[in-house]
């Protein structure tokens, strides 16, 4: 929350001034408005990572249902945005949109192209849901292995196109710190690094497939988390298995009931039955269980996926509803979905309005023209002042870590900067329909209680320097409401 000007009313600003400046500039000014339109379209998401990184299936299980990849669709962006019904369209270079053939399913959808995507640089798929109201999500083609001579114009492209990035990877090695930091170029790459979140998919894989892999997997995440090199390029790191959050979010009666067959055999006798997928599929099982039925599972749940429900539902977890829910929440699906909504979806304005902010200063940088330099001028001080991105930051380091406060301080501080919603009632933790003069007490009282703590020379620097962002916060709530802006 910013005391003056918001980020997105000085981005919008700042945009026109720089149509103005390139006036004589069609294709700049073309670019400028299309920023412009953006400002007011849904967030936009880029699901990227190199190679089999699970890009296809977390993005999936995010929707709840099988609508990627689209088939043949290799090297070409496709986008997932909300529609009224089912619908492709390719968009082919030089050529007009050319809608392509939807076949829905009792999943999800099927798109297959039909011919040489070569000339296909974009897909976009209308599919009716819920989770794509506020946000279109970008399968991105494959990001290279590494980033040694600069930005590779793949790399430029997603960063150009989304709002936010959801960066896969499998472990966070330093190749993947190459391809992040290769963002960070300009004023605002560096001063606002919080449009990604670094995910280390195929969490079911770390620890050589044990029961506890997605518990050492969030571990890891944590240690990463830690780590200034992965801090200074992205908001949070979140562990999850795509796969088994999807098969969670997907799990019906049928697999259901294979999966209680196999766990009424045993564990140790079920187990040497689990150590690799080709045992499962073609052993003799203790059960009765079809040779269709096994592949199935193995598509849907992976081996390991197979051996945690089945202990699972000996567990207790013996209906559909329960195992659905236990599976996703193990999956590490929760934990990305809630992280998406704090520092994507509930900031979408401050994300979008970074968006136009590297735009403008991008085009600036590349085609500097008479009065450039004050418009440079204009974004630095706007960076300056952009009290959105510390909240955002102090937000993600309350959440993973408290930073030394009590239970009851991170709680409250977390409030206060948008932790449970941005509104001014949801930051003040008062009812919807408390009075003007009610919430002006209780955000007083709380700037004063955190400018004190911000000014204890006995605490901590890291706890002064987040008391600061919060009372800052609470000054902005208190600039809103002598404004009228309830």
């Amino acid at each position: 929350m910013t005391v003056g000007l918001r980020l997105d009313e000085a981005a919008w600003g700042l945009l026109h001034q720089a149509i103005d400046l390139y006036q004589g500039n069609p294709r700049a000014v073309g670019q400028l408005r299309n920023q412009v339109a953006r400002l007011e379209q849904p967030l936009r998401i880029a699901v990227a990572g190199p190679w089999r990184s699970g890009k296809s299936t977390v993005l999936n299980a995010l929707m709840g249902e099988e609508v990627a990849p689209v088939e043949r669709a290799d090297g070409v962006f496709t986008w997932y945005e909300d529609g009224p019904a089912p619908r492709a369209t390719a968009y082919p270079a030089g050529q007009p949109p050319q809608e392509l053939t939807v076949v829905k399913s009792a999943t999800g959808l099927r798109v297959d192209l039909g011919w040489d995507t070569g000339d296909v640089r974009d897909i976009v798929v209308q599919w009716p849901t819920r989770a794509l109201r506020q946000v279109t999500l970008i399968d991105t083609p494959a990001l290279p292995g590494d980033v040694e001579q600069g930005r590779m114009p793949l790399v430029e492209r997603v960063l150009r196109d989304s709002d936010a990035v959801l960066y896969l990877t499998r472990d966070g090695r330093d190749s993947d710190l190459r391809m992040l930091e290769a963002g960070r170029d300009g004023a605002v790459g560096q001063a606002a690094p919080i449009n990604v979140i670094m995910v280390l998919s195929r969490a079911d894989e770390t620890g050589g497939g044990r029961i506890d892999g997605l518990l050492s997997a969030r571990q890891l995440a944590r240690r990463h988390y830690r780590d200034p090199r992965v801090s200074a390029v992205s908001v949070n790191v979140v562990a999850c298995s795509g796969m088994l959050g999807l098969a969670g979010r997907m799990l019906g009666e049928s697999d259901f009931a294979a999966l209680a067959t196999l766990a009424s055999v045993p564990r140790a006798e079920l187990d040497a039955h689990l150590i690799s997928a080709e045992r499962f599929l073609r052993g003799e099982l203790p059960v009765r269980l079809e040779t269709e039925v096994r592949g199935a599972l193995l598509d849907r749940f992976g081996i390991f996926g197979v051996r945690l429900a089945a202990t699972l539902v000996r567990s207790g977890f013996d209906s559909r509803v329960k195992l659905s829910a236990e599976l996703i929440r193990r999956s590490g699906l929760t934990e990305l979905r809630e992280s998406v909504t704090r520092c994507f979806i509930d900031r979408r304005d401050t994300l979008k309005a970074r968006s136009a902010l590297a735009a403008v200063e991008t085009l600036l940088r590349a085609e500097p023209t008479r009065g450039s330099d004050e418009l440079v001028g204009a974004v630095e001080q706007i960076l300056a002042g952009a009290h959105e991105f510390r909240e955002l930051r102090l937000l993600v380091a309350l959440r993973n870590t408290r930073l030394g406060f009590d239970v009851e301080l991170a709680d409250e501080a977390q409030r206060l900067i948008g932790g449970n919603g941005v509104g001014l009632a949801a930051r003040l933790g008062v009812e919807h329909e408390a009075t003007t003069q009610r919430l002006w007490e209780v955000a007083a009282d709380a700037q004063w209680r955190w400018r004190d703590r911000a000014e204890d020379p006995l605490l901590p620097l890291a706890q002064r320097r987040a008391a600061q962002v919060v009372a800052r916060s609470c000054e902005g709530m208190i600039a809103e409401l002598v404004a009228g802006g309830r």
